[in-house]
């Protein structure tokens, strides 16, 4: 009976150590290859690892790294890049192309135009794509649908956004779709190339940090856009054609309540695909500085602590100052002011600067206007990065000192124009001179060349020799 027990026992303790073994078996990843963990923090280590170019700029101050492939903080008023990391790089943008279609469909249509969902705004919806369950003939207004493109992110809806306000403007969805890349390469964006209104998947469509950036910039123009973003929960009430549609806003540092909130994020929107990862684009205003900040391809979940970072650290680093008050070149006799409407490619006449540099260490650039000598734009930079720029005019000595340089200098001229020239100059020579003299001209230069000829000949046969 004890050794009937002592068996029991036994054969109790081998099948725990059994189970016991299988379970350590399946937690491990077999010899050589890497578990999931192990795997992603691979990829964060080797974000992180990434080169900062911003860095690398002397007396610039040293931004953090990010876990993201890509990332970029620019000042919306001067387009000054503050921190640059990988930002040409082609990347997917997923859900954030929705800011570039909001962009779009703002400046080609009106709040009240209607929205009427096609099958082909339908069709393409997969199993997981976020949208908000319209159907086939519902309506609604372009209001109504930049709502639900930009907070729920409903990729049926930025379809029929894309698609209405290309027929609404007598055109057609291909036509909106290419009204963004036109728009995009307008503001500046020279490495994206935009498939569809909505980010899904697509291998050819991509961009860059910077061109989300540039996009980001221009939608300070649309009030708008913030009325919207800034908006936590939305309902489009039912009608005769639309059900009841209730949505909420994704990014999660528009929330007061969330642990993510920052104090001065005024708009943004999410992204996610599997190929993309996480991407987001944040605009912040601090009531001294407006900020865009765009990451791409970011690993785990770290696309909000990296926005946070890098937030902080161009409010922390970088003082915005007109240069109005900090300009005494002689060359300039006043700064002018700008319209608040002013292209933000011209510039407010505002300079960003790091905190501790002195404005004299920036290079200044005139470039006068072609029309008006009197004028002019101001570029103000640092190593090479773009600062600021200002419109002014120019003191009357620089305008002299610019004459003077100029005068008695003829105009460059093109190749074909400089042959025209020459062969005019021959046939001024010869026009005044007699038949013989011409027949002398002529022969000589014919014996000239048969002697060149010759010589050429003697010399290579020598050489042969």
């Amino acid at each position: 009976m004890r050794k009937l027990g002592e068996r029991i026992l036994s054969a109790a303790l081998a099948f725990i150590l059994i189970i016991c073994m299988e379970i350590t078996a399946s937690a491990t990843a077999p010899e050589g290859e890497l578990t999931e963990e192990q795997k992603l923090q691979q990829e964060l280590d080797a974000a992180y690892a990434m080169t900062v170019q911003s860095n690398s700029i002397p007396g610039w101050p040293q931004g953090p790294g990010t876990y993201g492939d890509a990332a970029i903080v620019m000042e919306v008023e001067t387009g000054a890049i503050l921190y640059s990391k990988n930002i040409k790089d082609h990347h997917f943008p997923a859900s954030i192309t929705k800011v570039l279609t909001a962009l779009v469909a703002m400046e080609n249509g009106q709040f009240v135009d209607p929205v009427v969902f096609s099958h082909d705004s339908l069709a393409f919806i997969q199993p997981g794509d976020a949208y908000i369950g319209m159907k086939e003939g519902n309506q609604i207004t372009l209001e109504q649908g930049l709502y639900a493109t930009l907070l729920a992110s409903a990729n049926e809806v930025a379809y029929a956004v894309a698609e209405n306000v290309g027929k609404n403007a007598g055109y057609d969805y291909n036509w909106f779709i290419e009204r963004m890349n036109v728009r995009c390469r307008e503001l500046g964006g020279e490495n994206s190339n935009f498939a569809n209104p909505h980010g899904l998947h697509d291998p050819n469509h991509y961009t860059c940090a910077k061109d989300m950036a540039l996009i980001g910039r221009e939608i300070f123009r649309h009030p708008e856009f913030f009325n919207i973003v800034q908006t936590l929960q939305y309902t489009i009430p039912a009608s005769e054609t639309t059900e009841e549609h209730i949505f909420q806003q994704k990014h999660k540092m528009l929330y007061p309540a969330n642990a993510e909130y920052y104090e001065w994020a005024v708009g943004g929107k999410t992204g996610y695909t599997s190929e993309a990862l996480s991407t987001l684009i944040t605009m912040a205003d601090n009531g001294n500085m407006q900020l865009v900040c765009v990451v791409l391809r970011t690993h785990g979940r770290n696309v909000y602590p990296d926005t946070r970072n890098l937030l902080d650290y161009a409010f922390s680093n970088f003082t915005r100052i007109p240069a109005a008050e900090v300009e005494t070149s002689k060359d300039v006799e006043q700064i002018l002011s700008t319209p608040d409407n002013t292209d933000p490619a011209v510039g407010k006449g505002y300079v960003i600067v790091p905190n501790g540099m002195e404005f004299k260490n920036l290079a200044m650039e005139i470039v006068p206007d072609s029309e008006n000598a009197g004028e002019g734009t101001i570029e103000y930079r640092y190593s090479s990065t773009l600062l600021g720029t200002a419109r002014a005019v120019l003191s009357q000595s620089y305008i002299d000192s610019r004459q003077k340089d100029t005068k008695g200098r003829e105009p460059d001229q093109k190749p074909d124009e400089k042959k025209k020239d020459k062969d005019d100059q021959l046939l001024s020579f010869l026009s005044d001179k007699t038949d013989l003299e011409k027949y002398v001209i002529f022969g000589g230069a014919v014996l000239l060349l048969i002697l060149t000829a010759v010589l050429i000949t003697i010399i290579r046969s020598r050489k042969k020799r």
